[in-house]
């Protein structure tokens, strides 16, 4: 089991490597179509992309919970 205060970090680390696995391999898959060769391509695209992704959604889902909290509208009888 990971720490509690480790979970966002370790949700970064697996939103990023997913995100990024499915964005480059559809972005790489437009770019070059269903070629021998294609998965060599892929993950030569997905390792920079995720190294780029990782810190990126730590640094921005703070920011994205923040801003999803402003627009729910709290439970009735409940403050915010």
């Amino acid at each position: 089991m990971i720490p509690v205060r480790l979970i966002p970090v370790v949700f970064g680390l697996v939103l990023s490597c997913l995100m990024s696995l499915l964005v480059s391999g559809v972005s790489t898959l437009r770019s070059t179509g269903p070629i021998d060769g294609f998965l060599g391509i892929w993950m030569g695209a997905w390792l920079p992309s995720w190294i780029i992704a990782f810190p990126v959604v730590l640094v921005v889902a703070p920011l994205a919970r923040r801003i999803v909290s402003n627009l729910a509208t709290p439970a009735e009888g409940k403050k915010r």
